[in-house]
Formats: C-alpha cells, sequence, structure tokens
C-alpha cells in the first residue's frame, strides 16, 4: 500500500511539473493573442489585463491597411508550399537510394551529405548570393526557393527510416517485374508516409519563418515574404505592438492548419521505431 502511495504521489508530482512547463509555454502564446485584440492604450497596463473587455478586429484591418500583408502572405505560402513539396521528394528519393540502393561510393557520398550539416549558412551566404544574383534571379520565387531544397537533414532523416523498412518486399517487387520507379512510387513512398510527414512539417516551419534569405534576395516589396515584411514594418515605423501582434497570430494559421492535418503521419514518424513489436 505504501508502495502504491508513493507512486502516486511522485506521478502528481510529475503532472505538476509538466503543467508547469506547458503554462509557461503557452502564456506568451495567449498574451499574444489577447494583446491582438486590444487597444494600444491596454498594452503596457499595470496589472496586466489577459481577457481584452471586447473582441475588437480594429488591429487586424489595420494591419492590411499600412503594409500589404496579403503580398506577404501569398508570398509566404507559395514559397513554402513549393520548397516543402521539392525538398521532400527530392530528400526521399535521395534517401531511398542511400538506404536500399548499392552504388560505388554510396557511404563516401552520404559522409559528405553529413559534414554539410556542421557548416553553417553564414559560410556559404555570400557565395550562394553571388550565384543567385548572377543568374538574374533577385526577386523572383526560384531565388526564394531552388537555394534552400534538398537538405542534408532531411535525406538524413528519410535514410534513417528506410533503412527499417525489409528489403524481402523491395526483392518481391523485383520478381514481379517492377521497374525502380513503379517500386518507389507504389512501396516506399507509402510505407514512409511517417517520415515525409514528418520531414514535411520541419520543412514548411523553416521556410514559413525564415528571415534572412528572404531579407537577401528581396528588394521589392511585391516579393517580399511575411517575416521580412513584418519585420521592417516594425523597424520603418512607431512600434505599435497591437499591430504587430495582429500580424503575428495570422502568421500562425498555416502552420497550425499543417499540423492539424498531418499530425497523425508526424506522430507515427517520430514515434517510429520506439516500441518493439
Amino acid at each position: 500500500m505504501g508502495e502504491f502511495r508513493r507512486n502516486k504521489i511522485i506521478l502528481l508530482f510529475i503532472y505538476l511539473f509538466l503543467s508547469a512547463g506547458l503554462i509557461l509555454n503557452l502564456a506568451p502564446l495567449a498574451w499574444m493573442v489577447s494583446t491582438s485584440f486590444k487597444p494600444g492604450s491596454e498594452v503596457f497596463r499595470f496589472p496586466p489585463k489577459w481577457i481584452p473587455d471586447s473582441l475588437d478586429l480594429a488591429n487586424y484591418k489595420k494591419v492590411f491597411a499600412i503594409i500589404p500583408f496579403e503580398r506577404y502572405y501569398i508570398n509566404s505560402i507559395v514559397v513554402a508550399l513549393l520548397l516543402t513539396a521539392v525538398t521532400v521528394l527530392l530528400c526521399t528519393m535521395a534517401g531511398y537510394a542511400f538506404a536500399k540502393m548499392k552504388f560505388p561510393g554510396k557511404n563516401g557520398i552520404f559522409m559528405l551529405f553529413l559534414i554539410t550539416l556542421m557548416i553553417p549558412f553564414q559560410a556559404t551566404m555570400i557565395p550562394l548570393f553571388r550565384m543567385v544574383s548572377s543568374f538574374g534571379w533577385i526577386d523572383t520565387y526560384q531565388g526564394l526557393i531552388l537555394p534552400q531544397i534538398s537538405t542534408a537533414f532531411g535525406i538524413f532523416l528519410i535514410r534513417q527510416f528506410m533503412l527499417s523498412m525489409p528489403d524481402a518486399v523491395l526483392e518481391a517487387a523485383r520478381i514481379d517485374g517492377s521497374s525502380q520507379l513503379r517500386t518507389f512510387w507504389k512501396i516506399v513512398v507509402p510505407m514512409n508516409r511517417g517520415a515525409m510527414a514528418t520531414l514535411a512539417i520541419f520543412t514548411f516551419n523553416t521556410a514559413w519563418n525564415n528571415l534572412l534569405w528572404p531579407l537577401l534576395v528581396t528588394n521589392r516589396e511585391q516579393m517580399r515574404t511575411l517575416p521580412v515584411g513584418m519585420a521592417l514594418f516594425r523597424s520603418s515605423r512607431d512600434i505599435d505592438w497591437t499591430a504587430i501582434m495582429a500580424g503575428s497570430v495570422m502568421s500562425l494559421i498555416p502552420m497550425i492548419v499543417l499540423f492539424l492535418l498531418m499530425q497523425k503521419q508526424f506522430i507515427r514518424g517520430i514515434t517510429a521505431g520506439a516500441v518493439k513489436e
């Protein structure tokens, strides 16, 4: 009985600790949403008021009136979606090749990919920018997308998942006369949807929040993405916290929608291999 009671107390403290961590993580988000509905005079009110008196959409309308927010939004969605789709496709194909195909120098080439993970983006930023500029890709979608596709992290992630895929399934497909391309689309892709969903969420999140590269390759306001537009909006005018919070709340919507649509595959992907069958 004493052992059972001790376990219950330990479990209670674990839940309290996790609940405290959850509150600490959700508090900034709750404050951002609350501030987006407040008038400017209540932002720094003390004691702070978490729930505004009314849900006024004036701050959301102000964002669209001051800056071309809808254009920034469209640019970010186009760049993030295309970048995610191409990256997932290329990384899946490369991961399959490194995991299940045999060719000379496979391990050495894969190690070279892993070495690039240790090179910071700042080290390659200038030569990459000069290449994009020489191609005439400044202020273009290809300049925003192509230099960032097919990351070494994505290839590594997909390869590790595919190493656990049974070789017998692929061999059976070859015996039945299936080509490599057909095997890839009909067998490999369906069996690795969890890994692909995990990579898609990571890639979309990185592309959606990327500030440095879009800031370098965009000069015209019509080609700016949402992080760049919001950053310049804050630096070029008096800091309107209510409008900034309103824009930040709207910028969260695509990430929330993506996770809700892919949460089952994402959870299956990050927990793969955690339980032995």
